[in-house]
């Protein structure tokens, strides 16, 4: 076997795929940064599509490539586990033209990206924002897990943008849930809650969602995180947007990666099938 093929193979073992029961623990700032190596060169990054989706009432998004966490819950496609395998690169004017033209097809003012962690590739993200902010759009939504945000000069950089609204999505509600979602190590549970004390602290618009779906998080560990957002800003839980899992094909392949079995309703009935 060949020095170039075991090399290969042992990057598919080192680089977190899928969750699993007996996955590794991983620090998601540094897989952030291994994950930018394949997904960010340059100013450019990955992206697999540029569409209007009715979400927000209507929104021009760019689906990109690449993440720093292992949601089983997660929708997206196979891009977050294999992203050296999906996607070409753009550059911040390729992607704000392709943005521009959905949105002007199907004539909405919403612009977004998604599919992956926006906040990769930070200097991409930047001169986006930066082509957005003298356009006729009306905001730009930055879906986050907020886990890069930590970093308090990162926040600062975002709030020099007048269009941008952050949503900052949590995945639980205690480390050791935290951890076992989304596959990273338990003190990282802290950075999302960081990323939030920054947004208030630099003035963004933002609001929090939370995967808060009672087959997922129980009750206690709802009002755990509760009282955690109250703590730190009253007001957070009035606008706070609480989601569920839904049965994509990717979701039901990470959730069974994980051995997690969820009920499902279906055609009025219920069902624990996985497939």
């Amino acid at each position: 076997m060949s020095v170039r093929k075991v090399k290969k193979m042992q990057g598919e073992v080192m680089y977190p795929r899928f969750l699993t029961p007996t996955s590794a623990k991983f620090d998601p700032v540094e897989l952030a940064r291994r994950t930018e190596r394949i997904v960010c060169r340059g100013n450019k990054r990955k992206y697999t599509d540029f569409y209007v989706v009715g979400v927000y009432g209507g929104i021009a998004t760019g689906y990109a490539v690449g993440c720093c966490l292992r949601c089983v819950f997660c929708w997206v496609g196979l891009s977050r586990e294999f992203p050296e395998r999906f996607g070409k690169f753009y550059s911040p004017e390729e992607a704000f033209m392709r943005l521009d033209e959905a949105a002007r097809r199907r004539r909405v003012r919403k612009l977004r990206i998604s599919g992956a962690e926006p906040t990769l590739c930070r200097q991409h993200l930047l001169e986006l924002l930066e082509l957005v902010e003298r356009s006729p759009y009306d905001v730009f939504i930055l879906e986050t897990n907020g886990i890069l945000l930590a970093d308090e000069d990162y926040v600062a950089e975002l709030s020099r943008f007048k269009k941008v609204h952050v949503r900052v999505s949590l995945k639980a509600g205690t480390p050791e849930e935290f951890s076992k979602k989304t596959g990273a190590v338990e003190s990282a549970f802290e950075l999302p809650f960081e990323a939030i004390r920054n947004l208030i602290k630099h003035g963004l618009s933002f609001h929090v969602a939370v995967m808060s779906d009672p087959r997922i998080m129980s009750a206690e560990e709802r009002a755990n995180l509760l009282r955690k957002l109250k703590s730190i800003e009253p007001r957070l839980l009035k606008m706070l947007e609480e989601e569920v899992v839904d049965p994509y094909e990717t979701t039901l392949l990470r959730l069974e990666k994980a051995g997690i079995r969820l009920k499902w309703r279906r055609a009025g009935r219920c069902s624990d099938n996985l497939t």
